[in-house]
């Protein structure tokens, strides 16, 4: 067993529904590294989560899945970051749509034996939205967004607790038909700070997001509904979320690891700098 804590399915359950009951947001906090996921920690994040997508931006570059191997580079990270978060569930992001890694059971089972206590579908398929070809082509060859569907049954039948991604409302009602716990409707790339995407506005942002929270709560009024990405990129852009969806709360990767450290080490350095040497 990894240092720190692994939770169970119901426990990390009980803790969101806590903090939704008490009106306060579930923030998910990417982290893909040790000191980001100990000062989320820190700041109160109920969730760390862990994806590859999050070395692109450590190394400055725009958000990529990409890099390397996704699952193995997951994995690598699982000792840093368990080693320094002690009481907060560290959710592993899988990529089901991935050839050499056809048994999912068995790559479930891994990312469990890692210390990790829940997952998320990422990187995801549906990343892919606006590329039809793409996805039928890896849906005809059993590596499409029905996999990731598939992974979050194999999860749920060994009761971890589950998240995903979804992009449009099916995918949204598909997701909840396979028992998910936490679903995280995705706007699309986060805006702002030095690598940000081009995104729709605030009203449109809610709109996408709200439709995918309706979806999966026709199938189940229970499930754990937060949003990502989009137009939703600081803190202050929240207040518009919550006004316009059912969104329980957030969950950030460049905004939490990528952004804040931008802005952070670019003023510490201009602070340094406004100091004259010299008696």
């Amino acid at each position: 067993m990894r240092p720190g804590k692994k939770f169970k399915r119901v426990e990390i359950i009980e803790r969101l529904k806590k903090r939704i009951g008490d009106g306060v947001p579930v923030i998910g906090a990417g982290s893909s590294c040790g000191l980001v996921a100990k000062c989320a920690e820190i700041g109160g994040a109920d969730l760390i989560i862990v994806y590859s997508t999050g070395i692109s931006r450590l190394k400055g570059l725009p958000t990529s899945h990409n890099l390397g191997h996704s699952n193995s580079m997951t994995l690598d990270m699982a000792d840093e970051i368990l080693n320094v978060v002690k009481g907060t569930p560290v959710i592993c992001g899988i990529e089901a749509c991935d050839a050499s890694s056809w048994d999912l059971e068995y790559l479930v089972d891994k990312f469990m034996d890692a210390g990790f206590s829940g997952i998320i579908n990422f990187p995801t398929i549906g990343l892919f939205e606006n590329n039809t070809l793409w996805r039928n082509m890896k849906e005809s060859v059993g590596l499409g967004f029905s996999r990731e569907i598939e992974l979050v049954k194999i999860a749920r039948s060994k009761d971890i607790f589950t998240m995903a991604y979804v992009f449009t409302p099916q995918e949204a009602e598909d997701m909840a038909n396979a028992g998910l716990d936490c679903l995280v409707p995705h706007a699309g790339g986060t805006a702002g700070g030095l690598q940000g995407f081009a995104t729709v506005d605030y009203n449109e942002g809610a709109r996408v997001i709200q439709d995918m929270i309706s979806a999966a709560q026709k199938i189940n009024p229970q499930i754990i509904c937060l949003a990502h990405g989009g137009p939703f990129a600081q803190p202050e852009d929240t207040e518009h979320l919550y006004r316009h969806t059912d969104a329980a709360g957030f969950v950030g990767a460049s905004s939490i690891e990528r952004i804040p450290i931008e802005n952070a080490v670019i003023e510490a350095v201009k602070n340094f700098k406004s100091y004259k040497t010299g008696k």
